[in-house]
């Protein structure tokens, strides 16, 4: 096993100002069906990234299949990394209090919210970092569910060896094919896999393609709740609204997008997102899973222009 490098990659985009390229994002890709037949790639496709929270629709799952009782916002909160706006850490809060837990039960730790303007409203309240404001709340409080209904140990539920946490390994092991895992943990406390990106790109295309009564469970909840997975506005909910794709970020230069069996992951080498929602969109034009003119729409909505002054001066192009 390998991990991604320089060698490994290629452009994925470039950033232009005034005539001049100023930057340069490198790193790779692979659009991929449900069988794991490469449709298009890039760069190494057989390097172990960390997946981070493109995991989260297989922990999701594996909730379910420990009966978890997860329904539309609350399932999509269980594979979200959340902007930490009051809407959705109230509904987290209403999990919690739903199974006689509290905020202080997450083993996620202490982080101000992942949106801009949700941790400035929250500083100028005078609040401190909350648990139930970081990003991955919604998956935790989807872990001590599945806990509860099992009679499981709520405190120690974050350890490898717990039985939601095996129970998540061979859901990931399913869906992915992947026998080359790299054990580590993410950066809330749960265990995380690294793997290749073509094990990740055919796991997500294989939750989307009807297959699995769960993973079609949480497909439906995403499309019809698009805010709780990110935010309103935020990226990967306009694609979520835009494409009925469903569209999940990474920490670390990471995004899927899947629709029908078919999906596009993408590790970007220096951890940006800058440029991963524009091209992930293109590769999935082009090959027809979504239309061209909605992908061209997100990309002007989505990138920021390259200004000078109030003139718009370049562009962020799309490389692949």
């Amino acid at each position: 096993m390998h991990a991604l490098s320089v060698e490994g990659c290629v452009e994925l985009a470039s950033l232009d100002r005034n005539g001049l390229v100023e930057s340069r994002h490198i790193g790779a890709f692979v659009v991929i069906d449900r069988d794991g037949s490469v449709i298009e790639s890039g760069g190494d496709i057989d390097a172990i990234i960390f997946p981070r929270s493109t995991l989260k629709p297989f922990q999701a799952i594996a909730a379910l299949r420990a009966g978890a009782d997860l329904e539309g916002v609350e399932l999509v909160l269980a594979c979200a990394s959340h902007c930490g706006s009051h809407r959705h850490t109230d509904a987290i809060e209403a999990m919690l209090a739903r199974d006689q837990l509290d905020v202080e039960d997450l083993g996620c730790p202490a982080s101000w919210p992942l949106g801009y303007e949700d941790k400035a409203d929250r500083i100028a309240a005078g609040e401190v970092p909350q648990r139930v404001t970081m990003n991955c709340s919604g998956k935790h409080a989807a872990f001590l569910r599945a806990c509860v209904a099992n009679g499981w140990d709520t405190q120690t539920y974050l350890q490898p060896e717990h039985p939601l946490q095996v129970l998540i390994r061979e859901v990931v092991t399913e869906f992915t094919g992947s026998h080359s895992i790299w054990p580590a943990v993410d950066g809330c406390g749960a265990p995380l896999y690294g793997m290749s990106l073509r094990d990740l790109g055919t796991g997500i295309a294989r939750a989307t393609d009807g297959h699995d009564a769960d993973a079609e469970r949480l497909v439906n909840a995403i499309r019809t709740n698009p805010w709780a997975l990110d935010g309103p506005g935020r990226d990967n909910t306009r694609v979520i609204e835009s494409t009925d794709a469903i569209a999940k970020i990474g920490a670390e230069g990471v995004l899927i997008i899947a629709r029908d069996g078919i999906a596009v992951a993408i590790k970007c080498l220096d951890g940006s997102q800058r440029s991963n929602t524009a091209v992930a969109v293109t590769l999935l034009a082009r090959h027809g899973v979504i239309d061209r003119s909605v992908a061209e729409a997100l990309i002007d909505e989505l990138v920021e222009p390259i200004t000078g002054g109030d003139e718009t001066v370049g562009r962020l192009s799309v490389s692949v």
